[in-house]
């Protein structure tokens, strides 16, 4: 469905209805009883986490209710918001992925957080990260609340039953696929394969592990067909197409893979410190922790989101919305949501907190991503991206899947990429 948007369909339906962000923004008090529709993406333990804020917050705030409502993953977000603008149905406060809020930003959609962000003490606690993955063109329009980086993931008992006596190196992409084709080779014949195919948040940390990017964060170069992501490509597909050492499944269906890992079919996963909680419940001490290889250098992709406000939205709304992501964002929540799910802390305070500390001390490999944050790296956030994320996809199953050559694959996809990048600027 994302696949078929095109970018500048929003430019379009944005036309005559929104209030362009970046006005100067009063941070008065919210207006007794005022509602506030909050459109997320989680669900399961996650769901109930952020439930469980939203519920802290209204009893703090009774003259405030959040109504808050799942509608689908990242990119389901994306797909809906851009129908619901010309309708006059958008919510008033939305979970942006990280790299995707720039298009929204771009065409005015997303309220300029930063008179908020300057007046609010929270400011001084949030990490360096934390603060520059909001900013886009020198404006804050998003607070995070879910942060992320991709870990390794592993299934002890499996490696166990392929004849690891001791923990095998895991560090570059030689030695998972060394690990990857033991287990298969010894467990295949119980339905049993050695990795799951990496999903799209980890395909771009391995390849930035292979010291190289899809975009450049600073220039905005594409960088889709250089060497370094080329070969990442090149490997990455032959865990599929080659090895035969990661499910097709998985390949057309991402969900697939993480699913077959919890169920105890996979031995690897290479996915989000997100779902270190669904991970644990399902797996408990089997599961192991590490992070992701430094295949050429130690770099790994910041990943997860940030809550925006809807610059459509009424002012009351708009300043009680805010009072919200502040809250959420607070060492108290942040702490519950860390525990609960194993994002990332976003305040220098969360540590600190007891459930946190409690769940640092007792939940093994729930650090990783914190152990990681000296070599995590934003990602570019130009409008080009949401149309490059929904279209690698459909690059990467024809890689994967040995329809089409990698370099070949990937010297067309760049090409329309910056064709793109062009057509969205002008």
């Amino acid at each position: 469905m994302l696949r078929t948007l095109k970018t500048i369909s929003l430019a379009g339906a944005l036309a005559g209805l929104l209030v362009a962000g970046g006005a100067t923004i009063a941070t008065t008090a919210a207006h007794a009883d005022v509602t506030v529709k909050f459109w997320h993406s989680f669900k399961g333990g996650n769901g109930k986490a952020l439930d469980e804020i939203i519920q802290k917050f209204e009893a703090a705030n009774p003259g405030i209710h959040i109504e808050g409502e799942n509608v689908g993953d990242y990119n389901d977000i994306v797909a809906k918001l851009q129908a619901a603008i010309p309708a006059h149905r958008a919510p008033d406060a939305v979970i942006m992925e990280v790299t995707r809020y720039g298009l929204f930003a771009e065409h005015g959609v997303l309220t300029d957080l930063t008179p908020y962000v300057d007046a609010d003490p929270l400011k001084d606690n949030l990490f360096d990260y934390a603060r520059e993955i909001g900013v886009y063109n020198g404006k804050n329009y998003i607070v995070p609340f879910n942060s992320s980086t991709a870990v390794l993931y592993y299934n002890k008992d499996i490696l166990a039953r392929a004849g690891y006596t001791t923990e095998p190196p895991l560090k570059s992409f030689d030695d998972i696929l060394k690990v990857a084709k033991t287990i298969t080779e010894k467990l295949g014949s119980e339905g049993i394969t050695g990795i799951a195919a990496p999903g799209q948040f980890a395909r771009w940390s391995l390849i930035m592990s292979n010291d190289s990017d899809l975009i450049d964060s600073k220039t905005g170069d594409i960088l889709i067909d250089k060497p370094g992501t080329v070969d990442a490509y090149k490997w990455m597909s032959s865990l599929v197409y080659k090895e035969k050492v990661a499910s097709a499944d998985g390949v057309t269906d991402e969900d697939n893979g993480k699913k077959a890992f919890l169920a105890g079919k996979v031995g690897i996963m290479l996915n989000s410190t997100g779902d270190y909680g669904g991970a644990k419940k399902a797996i408990g001490d089997n599961l192991v922790v590490r992070p992701m290889p430094c295949n050429k250098v130690c770099r790994v992709a910041i990943g997860g989101a940030g809550i925006g406000i809807l610059s459509s939205s009424p002012r009351e709304v708009q300043d009680a919305a805010y009072k919200f992501i502040s809250f959420a964002a607070s060492p108290e929540s942040n702490a519950t949501w860390f525990a609960a799910t194993g994002y990332m802390p976003i305040n220098k305070l969360t540590a600190a907190q007891p459930v946190a500390a409690q769940a640092l001390a007792t939940e093994p490999g729930i650090d990783v991503a914190i152990q990681q944050l000296d070599f995590a790296r934003g990602r570019p956030r130009p409008p080009v991206v949401t149309w490059m994320r929904a279209t690698e996809y459909d690059m990467w199953q024809a890689m994967a899947l040995g329809q089409r050559g990698v370099e070949e694959t990937l010297k067309d996809f760049a090409e329309r990429t910056r064709q793109e990048a062009t057509r969205v600027t002008n």
